[in-house]
């Protein structure tokens, strides 16, 4: 896996999908977290992203999977401040933050694979007529 072939990737799905700069930088920030974990405590790794549309919006869903040795405390590395790799300890948990949806499965010794979904804004609703 390449970082910076995951941030291009993700730039470019996201901005096929029309997604605003905000909703963009805010995907990008995470699928380049999750790409970095899956390299650096995964051992190298592989992404995969599906566009999604389910009739009232579009979407990517991004999935980063690895065979290293998985994490032992899932809530604990999502608690910011926690770190196993000299970090800050806002990565896991920053991800999960900036996406509208976040799935981890994990078993130690198995491997890791994170899934993320992110909505684009669509256009506003109609209001509906008073009756």
């Amino acid at each position: 896996m390449d970082l910076a072939w995951v941030r291009q990737h993700v730039r470019q799905a996201a901005a096929e999908l029309d997604f605003g700069l905000v909703e963009q930088t805010k995907l990008i920030t995470a699928a380049s977290e999750l790409a970095r974990n899956t390299l650096v405590h995964g051992g190298g790794g592989h992404v995969e992203s599906a566009f999604l549309d389910n009739g009232r919006a579009r979407g990517l869903r991004l999935t980063f999977t690895d065979e290293g040795p998985g994490i032992a405390d899932v809530e604990r590395a999502l608690t910011d401040g926690y770190t196993s790799g000299g970090g800050l300890g806002l990565g896991l948990g920053g991800a999960r933050r900036l996406v509208h949806e976040f799935t981890i499965d994990t078993r130690p010794g198995a491997g890791t694979s994170v899934t993320v979904v992110c909505w684009a804004a669509g256009p506003p609703r109609p209001r509906e007529e008073m009756r």
